[in-house]
């Protein structure tokens, strides 16, 4: 007789296990994930805040961690930090929505050119309206913009084009979006930049077809350029701070947006064998860990927890004999930086946060 496929819900060892509550550190939800990456595989990174976690973990466990841009080798490292160099693979800020991803790569690849080109804060402050956190006190001139966002694109469009993996954070439905194209926003203009026009601009929540619908073509645009692609998605455990839905409260607008963001990835992930799920937001977000993986506000994914998770994507995912220990590895200048910011609450760049200010 074949082995009942619940056999697990019948075992008095499990039910024990279970009740007594396992300890975080003993709890592994990953299940079989099918990728190896080695220490000569270039992953790129991009998504939310939790996506930058992924990176440091990465760049300070000796794996490739793919930058495209880092900016000018001449400036000091300290100085790249400040303008955001190498916080992700590119220097394109947070990117919360599977729309704005898509929109990226067809930015990268001329088959999209959003019709607003900048916001004039003052006669010397330009933003980006797709980055306007990400050049600290913007640009002084429209040129300026123009001359680094053609040399961003050209870096992203780098990026797609040579990576191995590339590992995405979903992190929110919610988007602001202009009415004359379509082009999505990492932030509701007005808020760190530009001026809010209800005329040009418009609240949208992705429903799970959308964004389904955006990341299967991504999949596809990207399987064009680089057919040996591999991708993985991940979705973030940070909840949102504010929603902009009309008569909803944050609390249920973030069960919505998580939801749809776990459906829509895993939908993916069973259609195309280039495509993974990792689950970051599980291991943070379950019960089992009675809420230890989260800041005293609730928000923030203290070190413990992160630590978990790429305990286990390194574990699921990487071949550790492939990279040398880390006292073989050569430390940076800001190591110790990094090192520092690992033993307190892990705080990151994280746009949304900008919408208190509203």
């Amino acid at each position: 007789m074949s082995q009942h496929p619940y056999k697990a819900l019948h075992d008095k060892a499990f039910w024990k296990r279970t009740v007594a509550g396992p300890a975080p550190e003993d709890v592994d939800p990953v299940g079989v994930f099918e990728l190896r990456i080695t220490a000569e595989t270039k992953v790129a990174t991009a998504g939310s805040c939790f996506a930058q976690h992924i990176a440091r973990h990465l760049r300070n466990s000796g794996y490739n961690y793919y930058v495209a841009e880092a900016g000018h080798p001449i400036l000091p490292a300290s100085v790249r930090d400040r303008n955001n160099y190498g916080l992700f693979s590119a220097r394109y800020g947070n990117i919360y929505t599977a729309r704005q991803l898509l929109q990226l790569f067809w930015r990268a690849f001329d088959r999209f050119s959003p019709v607003e080109g900048q916001w004039k804060e003052s006669e010397d402050v330009f933003l980006d309206p797709f980055r306007p956190t990400t050049q600290p006190g913007g640009y002084v001139s429209a040129e300026e913009l123009a001359a680094d966002r053609r040399q961003h694109l050209t870096a992203v469009r780098r990026m797609f084009e040579t990576l191995d993996v590339f590992v995405f954070t979903l992190g929110l439905t919610e988007c602001w979006r202009s009415k004359e194209d379509g082009a999505v926003f990492p932030l509701c203009p007005g808020v760190e930049g530009g001026t809010f026009d209800p005329g040009r601009y418009e609240f949208y929540n992705q429903p799970v077809e959308d964004v389904i619908a955006d990341l299967t073509a991504f999949r596809q645009a990207l399987s064009e350029v680089n057919p040996e692609a591999e991708i993985v998605f991940t979705v973030s455990p940070v909840p949102l701070v504010a929603t902009a839905q009309p008569d909803e409260n944050v609390l249920s607008a973030t069960t919505y947006s998580k939801s749809v963001l776990r459906v829509a990835a895993e939908t993916v992930r069973r259609r195309f064998a280039n495509v993974h799920y990792f689950p970051s937001y599980e291991i943070i977000t379950g019960a089992f860990n009675r809420g230890t993986y989260f800041a005293p506000d609730l928000r923030n994914v203290v070190e413990d927890g992160v630590s978990h998770v790429m305990r286990l994507f390194m574990q699921h995912a990487t071949d550790a004999s492939s990279v040398p220990p880390a006292s073989a590895i050569p430390r940076g200048a800001n190591d110790d930086e990094h090192l520092e910011v690992a033993t307190r609450i892990v705080e990151v760049e994280c746009d949304e946060v900008a919408l208190d200010k509203r």
